[in-house]
């Protein structure tokens, strides 16, 4: 395990001051690096852990604030706000572009060498930022298999890989056929992972508050998605060439 710095950022996006959580790999030398987008409830310690997790393995990561700083705990206070984003491409690549240039500014950040990894809401801006041409290395979208506008998918040129539970009542199975349609008809290099018996949010450790009908951790498939993802990184964007 190597030594690991991490700081947080202030930056604006959304009308928003955003806080972001740095995670820095030991060393001075430049590293691929990898945006980490967090679930529709916001920046937690769950993504935290996860950008430190990736910087143990040498990249530069940045956990990207949805909130201005906050974790929505209420459900329909977090729908009131999640819903209109997504419906709304644009404001998801401007929080995403935020993001991004805050991660490429680090001086340790090899700007020629960036993934997008994103949860729910996360993943969904990373697909856009992969929709308005951002040169990626890898996309990992974890239940966010959000479709697009026509014709942009095509503008994706990095692979893109997909994880859902069997039985998310959130990303059903009409989405997730509409989203595999589409990765398939932009000539998009895709691949998709259906963990069985998961329901939304499998990936995500219980929490101490209310949340949406059909969201449940699945321990062991959280496991495997962060392996897979682990995977698609060692790929696609390697820590050495």
């Amino acid at each position: 395990m190597t030594t690991v710095a991490t700081r947080t950022i202030e930056y604006a996006a959304d009308g928003l001051t955003m806080i972001g959580h740095l995670a820095l790999p030991a060393g001075v030398d430049r590293r691929p690096a990898v945006l980490v987008g967090p679930e529709g409830v916001g920046l937690s310690d769950v993504e935290r852990r996860r950008a430190e997790a990736l910087a143990e393995l040498g990249y530069v990561a940045l956990a990207f604030d949805l909130h201005g700083g906050r974790y929505v705990e209420d459900p329909e206070e977090m729908l009131a706000r999640c819903m209109p984003l997504l419906a709304d491409p644009d404001r998801m690549r401007g929080i995403g572009h935020a993001a991004l240039d805050v991660l490429r500014a680090e001086p340790r950040t090899d700007p020629d060498r960036i993934a997008a990894v994103g949860y729910g809401t996360g993943g969904a801006i990373a697909l856009e930022l992969g929709r308005d041409g951002v040169d990626l290395r890898a996309i990992a979208t974890v239940n966010g298999l959000t479709t697009g506008r026509p014709g942009e998918t095509a503008r994706i040129h990095c692979p893109v890989w997909a994880g859902i539970g069997s039985e998310d009542p959130i990303m059903p199975l009409a989405q997730r056929d509409a989203f595999t349609a589409e990765m398939q008809a932009a000539g998009v290099d895709w691949r998709l992972v259906v963990y069985g018996g998961a329901l939304h949010a499998f990936h995500h450790p219980p929490v101490d508050h209310n949340v949406l009908p059909g969201v449940g951790y699945h321990p062991e498939h959280a496991q495997r998605a962060w392996r897979d993802v682990v995977d698609l990184l060692a790929e696609c964007l390697p820590v050495t060439e």
